[in-house]
Parts: C-alpha cells; sequence; structure tokens
C-alpha cells in the first residue's frame, strides 16, 4: 500500500489530485490536508511515500513545507511534487532548488502526474 500525502487549499484540485493518483497500478492510500500546518500534523501520524503539494496556500506555504521535510532527518527521503500554478522557470528552479522531486504546472496533465508518481516511487522503492 501507498501513502501519499496531498497538501493542497482548493477542494477542487484536491479531489482531482486525488482521483488522479487513485488510478496508479497499485494500492494508494490518499490523506489530504488544506494547508501547510495541516500537512506538518499529518506527518507524524503517518510513513508517506509521496507528497503533492501546492506552493500558495495560507499559513505554511508549499516552499516551506519542501524546506521543512528536506530539513528533518525523519522525512527528508519522501518524494515530493510541487503542483502549482507558478510556472516560470524562476518558481521551478526554486522549487527543485529546495529539494523537491517534480515540478509540475497546472492546469496539469493527470497522465503526467501519473508517470512522475510511479517514478518516484518505483525510486524509492528501490532505494528503500
Amino acid at each position: 500500500m501507498q501513502r501519499i500525502l496531498i497538501v493542497e487549499d482548493s477542494a477542487t484540485m484536491r479531489s482531482l489530485l486525488s482521483s488522479s493518483l487513485e488510478e496508479l497500478d497499485v494500492p494508494v492510500k490518499i490523506t489530504e490536508a488544506s494547508s501547510g500546518f495541516e500537512a506538518l500534523r499529518c506527518l507524524p501520524r503517518d510513513r508517506y511515500d509521496l507528497i503533492v503539494t501546492d506552493i500558495n496556500m495560507p499559513d505554511i506555504n508549499g516552499l516551506e513545507l519542501v524546506s521543512f521535510v528536506r530539513n528533518n532527518e525523519a522525512y527528508r527521503s519522501i518524494p515530493l511534487v510541487i503542483v502549482s500554478t507558478e510556472g516560470s522557470d524562476r518558481d521551478r528552479d526554486k522549487g527543485l532548488g529546495l529539494g523537491a522531486d517534480a515540478y509540475l504546472v497546472k492546469p496539469f496533465d493527470p497522465e503526467m502526474l501519473l508517470q512522475v508518481a510511479r517514478d518516484l516511487l518505483a525510486r524509492s522503492a528501490r532505494e528503500g
């Protein structure tokens, strides 16, 4: 069972991300958080195999979440995907520079998200 944490303040986008990731060819358990703060409360409660996060959120934004995860020994190996409306090279470079494994721009292609998730979950399983 692959555990995925989706961090997105828009309920519609959370639902779209969830339904896309449910199409993975492995069993998944998806946890949804509506903010970076809520994500920080979820992390110690379960072990996650993948985190998918937006950037623009109230309280703790996605870049701060990526930075927290990468600087925390307990979570640093969890693959991270940013899905954001921020599509400039500067935003992409910043997200990847902080440690995100992939950066997709909204509106995202569900097939592209699935492929990125498959690749990261497979890599994580090999390294695990």
